[in-house]
């Protein structure tokens, strides 16, 4: 009895300590466990705000990228409209008379002392545009317009505006230029020449015969009305180089007696002598050979 008593004493005793250890592991695993949840919500956490943060962050440069596309795209317009309002005014306006719009706001009107205005007129336009249909006789001035500027920009010669069938032109403006009567002759005659070739391949009833009328010397030059403004030349220079074109005949470049003493020494001129000139009087007319 007392060995089996001993021997159900070691028993309990190790059957408990067994136990003990066994609760120790189970206790150990369970704070472990514990604690490896935790670290897993943890880091589990702290990558959802990581995401968080890059998306957030993706998000930004997105909005930046976007931003900055529209930001080009909005120059690119700006930049692109104010190329066409340039080149519009520069169609309208000298460039240096545009530049100084553009700078101050306005433009003062200036006098010029040594310039060369150019008239052009068709001969028979009227009756020959009775003929057309409008837009053939449209076409037709365009076609002749366009090619009178090709001209008169090879010389550096201001285009001032176009009045009906009429061509108005002039060169030393805004800037002096010592050849300005002779560079305004040479453009009259290719104008004449091109007129007068065009004239034979078309015949009379499709396009014109012209008048040119030349004359040099001082006038205002500034820009006229606010809505839609123009540049535009006045004085007594200028009615003048209208009369010049007025007594012209058809084919012909009429010079006033001041732009033949400038060019005199290069073209050859016909002197034609005195001629009666509307609100003029008499006055010495050439013709440009």
């Amino acid at each position: 009895m007392e060995y089996q008593t001993n021997a159900q004493a070691l028993k309990d005793s190790l059957f408990s300590q067994d136990n003990k250890e066994q609760l120790i592991r189970l206790e150990m695993q369970d704070q472990y466990g514990r604690q490896h949840l935790t670290d897993s919500l943890k880091t589990e956490a702290r990558e959802r705000i990581s995401t968080l943060q890059l998306q957030k962050q993706r998000t930004y440069t997105y909005l930046g990228l976007l931003g900055i596309l529209l930001l080009a795209a909005f120059s690119f317009f700006i930049v692109k409209e104010r190329g066409k309002s340039e080149r519009l005014l520069l169609n309208i306006l000298p460039s240096e008379v545009a530049q100084e719009l553009k700078s101050t706001g306005s433009s003062k009107a200036k006098h010029f002392d040594d310039v060369t205005v150019l008239f052009t007129d068709f001969v028979n336009s009227t009756s020959i545009g009775e003929q057309m249909e409008p837009e053939v006789l449209l076409e037709e001035l365009n076609e002749c317009f366009k090619t009178f500027e090709e001209i008169t920009n090879k010389y550096g010669i201001e285009k001032i505006k176009t009045v009906g069938d009429g061509y108005h032109a002039l060169a030393g403006l805004p800037k002096a230029d010592p050849r300005h009567a002779e560079n305004i002759v040479m453009a009259a005659k290719e104008i004449s020449a091109f007129m007068a070739d065009r004239l034979s391949k078309l015949g009379k009833e499709h396009t014109f015969g012209i008048r040119i009328g030349v004359h040099s010397g001082s006038l205002v030059a500034g820009i006229v009305g606010v809505k839609k403004f123009q540049y535009d030349i006045m004085g007594d220079t200028v009615n003048t180089a209208a009369r010049m074109e007025q007594n012209c005949e058809a084919g012909k470049i009429n010079i006033s007696e001041k732009t033949y003493e400038l060019v005199k020494d290069k073209f050859s001129c016909e002197y034609r002598g005195e001629v009666e000139a509307k609100g003029k009087g008499m006055m010495k007319m050439y013709y440009v050979g």
